[in-house]
This record gives structure tokens, C-alpha cells and sequence, in this order.
């Protein structure tokens, strides 16, 4: 009964994440999906980065001055009988780590395109690491009442920068200043445009036959027989939609539409649940896991620290694999070989935290944590299985950081710690002296360590500039043999110690990294933690 049961509640799941480019719509397209699941009542639109009203989903102070989800929070609603947990994934160049991570936590994605834009360059990477994964993928092309480039050029384009095999499931009716609606290929009809969000919603005509004077009564002969060519055209040109191909990853609905003006957004949403998948099996060092085991497993993805100003504390965001996770139930910190349990597991529901007693494969636990998570952590039922794929990536800027105020250096000890495990950015103390440095995948997190250090520990520090190309992890063949020793001894002022004690090399530049790795080439250099 028990497997009966547990199958329900995975089948009515679907997790996914939101892949775009800052500026492409991101945050409004989950404000007004969020809408759609009744969760809030008005959103905050997101306009010009000055936040109007605080978009629910972005709850740091630094993003409310600069409008851009720095915190992955995630969101959860119901809709039509089924859980949707939307993991928010920042699109800020400078916080790509954290989104790759949230990548690993989801089943499905919706890229989001800027009609004007087209594919920008932080997409492309995003998308390429869910191909790696084959992660299955619809892509929503956002803006169409702004002049931009026409349905056809943005397929191509989709195909081609992203390497993706698409097929339209609606297709605009005009765009820009002459858009007038949608016609929703996948349920045969047409949704015009007022421009008045509140209408939109509800207005959707059905038209099986397209031949029918009645499209042309609605919108004009010109632009009926426009749609008519262009829809024969997609017809002749994109393969028809195949489910099959697109739980493989390999075919990308496209839906057209405009997400501030809520249009085309509710179309999304009733094809994204009935095609995207329920909660997927994973592959752990062991043995693939499948979400229908008895046995509960899950792994940290995300660790965000002080979520409530007001309390100091630490949430693990677990997101559950197999089985069942149950309050006050004893499980296996595989890492730490201990033993743990936890008396209020939090859920997400809208923009609320909730205690909860049971949670399902799909879904996102926040642990409370006094400091015993790691990026990366996998919890059992006693099962000795760790979940792969959440590497530390090789920065790319560093500077030292300094203690600026000489009363605070405990705080700001235990800020930088909390901060390190929760995977802002990477700690690596120099061997010569244990001066501490900060590497980071982008310039911006910088700032924002600042800002959270006085803010959350009451510590203030000061950065200074350092020369580091790259910093690598190394992996001696023998850590006895000579080469390594003078390894060792030459380098010695340019090697440190990260979190965990690894050692790693920082190459102050291209060439000396090139040349380093010849004089020694029994040394393994790599670019990220998981080797």
C-alpha cells in the first residue's frame, strides 16, 4: 500500500528551475505563475530594476537595491491537483555557481528568451550544462508586445546558439505595436491581446479550423491569412511535438508570449504540467536511485545562511530524491557518519515557510543547520551513498581579505565560515603566512560578501588586490616522490589550502600555470573540486 501511495504523491509533483538572462523576465514570469497558483495576489512587477513593490521572491536587501535575484528561494504552488516547486535560479552573471548547483536539484526547465535580445551569452551556458544532463527544456520567448525579431529569426537562433532541436506549441499573431494574440498550437486556439492584464487572463476563443471565416472576423483578413502562411510554414519546418523526445532531452517546445502583461503565461503552465516529468532518479556513487524507493535520500544544494535577520540561522536546502523525509526521524549525515534529526523541517508554499511533517520526492526541505552542511551533502536512511555532481568551480578573481576592525575578528571568523559553506565563494589560506584569500566566480560577490559580513556578523573587512589567474586543485601521483617536494618548495609562495584542507596551486598567470604543468607532469592540475 505504502508503494501505492508514495507513487501518487511523486506523480503529482514537477520541479523545475528558470534559465534566462538578468533582464529577460524571469522574476515576472514566476511572480505571474505564482499568480496563476493563487499563492499571491498582486505581483510586484519588476520594472527598470527599481522594485515597486519588493518582488516576493527576492528577499536581500542588496537585491531589492539592484533588482536582481542574488538568493535562490524556492517557490511552490498548486495548480490543477499538482505541485509545482519552482527553483529560482539567479540570473546575475556574477552568481552562475549558484545557479549550476540549483541545476542539479531540478527535473525540468523553462528558458526564458527576450524577444528584442534573442540568446544571450548567460544562457548559452546554462542551457549547455542542461544538455550535459539532458535536462528536458521549454523554451518561453518573452516580450512579444516590444518591437523585436520576428518568431522565425528567434527559432533559428534558438536552434542554432543553443544547439537546441525546437518546435513551436503557439506562435504569435503579429508582434510588437501590431501584436495582436497568440494561437496556442497545442490546444487549437486563439487568445487575443487587449493589453489589459485582468481580461487577458479568461479570453481564450476556440478555433479547430483554421480555414474558418471566423478567424478572420477576430482579427483582421490580413493578419489571418498572415498566421495561416507563417503556421504552414512551422508546419513544413519543425518536427511535430513528441513527448517521448522531449523527456529525453532531445525536442524544445517553444511557447510565445508576454509575461508582464500576463500573456501566454497560463498556456505555458497547462502544457508545462501535463508534459514535464515528475521527480527523476539520480545517479549516486553507488547506484542509480529511483524517487518510488522505500527509503529516504536527498542532498544539500544550497546552504543559505541568516534567511531571517532577526534570527542568526542557517537553512540546508535538501532536495529530497527517494522516499520519504519525516519530522524527527533519525538520518544519516553520510559525510559526517552521524546521525541527525530535525524537529522543524521547513516547506515553501508561495513566499511562506512552513513546518512540515512529511515531505516527497520533488520537493525542497529547509534544514535548520548549526554548521554540519556542506554544498553537497548527501542524508540516508543508513544507506552508505553519495549524490555526485556539485562540484566547487575554479574562480577566476581574488583578492586577500582583511579584518578592518581589529575588535570583530571573531565575528567576522565566523561570517566568512558561514559564508564559505554556504558556497558564496571559495576560502583558500596561503601556506606561507595563512593570510586568507577570497576567489570568486564574479566580481559582484565581492560586494555582496561585505555587505552580509556587516550586516549579518557586525564585522567589517577591506579587500586587497592579488594577481591570480586561476587557482587549481592538485593531485600528486605520489605526495612522497621528489618531484612533488620541489613542487612544493619552488611554488611554495603560491600554494594554499581551500575549505576542506585540498591542496591547490594559484597560477598568477596563463603561461606560469602552462609552464608549471609541464615541468611536472606527474602533478594533476584541475579546475574543479570533484576529482
Amino acid at each position: 500500500m505504502a508503494m501505492k501511495h508514495n507513487q501518487k504523491e511523486i506523480n503529482k509533483r514537477r520541479t523545475f528551475g528558470i534559465v534566462s538572462h538578468p533582464d529577460a523576465g524571469k522574476t515576472t514570469l514566476t511572480e505571474k505563475l505564482l499568480l496563476f497558483g493563487g499563492a499571491i495576489q498582486e505581483a510586484g512587477a519588476v520594472k527598470s530594476n527599481k522594485i515597486k513593490k519588493g518582488a516576493t521572491s527576492d528577499f536581500m536587501e542588496i537585491e531589492r537595491q539592484r533588482g536582481i535575484s542574488v538568493a535562490t528561494s524556492v517557490l511552490a504552488f498548486e495548480y490543477e491537483g499538482i505541485k509545482i516547486n519552482i527553483l529560482d535560479t539567479p540570473g546575475h552573471k556574477d552568481f552562475a555557481e549558484d545557479t549550476f548547483r540549483t541545476l542539479t536539484a531540478v527535473d525540468s526547465v523553462i528558458v526564458v528568451v527576450d524577444v528584442a535580445k534573442g540568446v544571450e551569452e548567460q544562457t548559452e551556458k546554462l542551457v549547455e550544462v542542461c544538455r550535459m544532463r539532458n535536462i528536458p527544456m521549454i523554451v518561453f520567448i518573452n516580450k512579444l508586445d516590444r518591437e523585436g525579431k520576428d518568431a522565425f529569426e528567434l527559432l533559428d537562433e534558438i536552434e542554432q546558439k543553443l544547439n537546441l532541436t525546437v518546435t513551436p506549441l503557439s506562435f504569435p499573431i503579429g508582434m510588437g505595436y501590431d501584436f495582436k494574440g497568440i494561437y496556442n498550437i497545442w490546444e487549437k486556439n486563439v487568445n487575443l491581446f487587449t493589453g489589459d492584464p485582468r481580461k487577458d487572463i479568461e479570453e481564450t476563443i476556440e478555433i479547430d479550423d483554421l480555414s474558418s471565416t471566423e478567424l478572420d472576423d477576430l482579427i483582421g483578413e490580413k493578419s489571418a491569412g498572415t498566421l495561416r502562411d507563417e503556421l504552414e510554414l512551422a508546419q513544413g519546418v519543425y518536427p511535430e511535438f513528441d513527448r517521448q523526445a522531449y523527456l529525453e532531452g532531445r525536442l524544445q517546445p517553444v511557447f510565445f508570449g508576454s509575461a508582464l502583461n500576463n500573456f501566454g503565461v497560463r498556456e505555458l503552465l497547462d502544457c508545462f504540467i501535463s508534459i514535464a516529468p515528475p521527480p527523476r532518479p539520480k545517479e549516486s556513487d553507488t547506484r542509480l536511485v529511483k524517487p518510488d524507493e522505500k527509503d529516504f535520500t536527498g542532498f544539500v544544494f544550497k546552504i543559505h545562511a541568516n534567511m531571517d535577520p532577526k534570527h542568526r540561522d542557517r537553512l540546508a536546502f535538501v532536495k529530497i530524491v527517494s522516499g520519504k523525509f519525516e519530522r524527527n526521524k533519525n538520518y544519516l549525515h553520510v559525510r559526517n557518519g552521524k546521525n541527525m534529526k530535525f524537529s522543524s523541517p521547513n516547506a515553501f508554499f508561495a513566499e511562506k515557510k512552513e513546518v512540515v511533517d512529511v515531505s516527497w520526492p520533488g520537493d525542497i526541505v529547509g534544514l535548520h543547520d548549526t554548521g554540519n552542511f556542506k554544498i553537497g551533502d548527501t542524508l540516508t536512511e543508513g544507506e552508505q551513498l553519495m549524490y555526485k555532481g556539485i562540484p566547487s568551480f575554479s574562480p577566476e578573481h581574488f583578492r586577500y581579505i582583511n579584518n578592518a576592525d581589529p575588535m570583530k575578528s571573531k565575528q567576522l571568523e565566523k561570517g566568512i565560515d558561514q559564508l564559505m559553506d554556504e558556497g558564496v565563494a571559495q576560502l583558500f589560506v596561503l601556506e606561507l603566512n595563512g593570510r586568507k584569500i577570497i576567489g570568486t566566480v564574479g566580481a559582484l560577490q565581492f560586494e555582496v560578501i561585505q555587505y552580509r559580513l556587516e550586516h549579518e556578523y557586525g564585522a567589517k573587512c577591506t579587500y586587497e588586490n592579488l594577481n591570480v589567474h586561476k587557482a587549481t586543485w592538485v593531485e600528486p601521483e605520489d605526495p612522497k616522490n621528489e618531484e612533488f617536494q620541489d613542487f612544493k618548495r619552488v611554488k611554495s609562495k603560491f600554494l594554499a589550502k581551500d575549505k576542506s584542507g585540498q591542496l591547490v596551486f594559484l597560477a598568477d598567470s596563463p603561461f606560469s600555470l602552462q609552464m608549471t604543468q609541464q615541468k611536472y607532469p606527474s602533478i594533476k592540475f584541475h579546475f574543479t573540486s570533484e576529482f
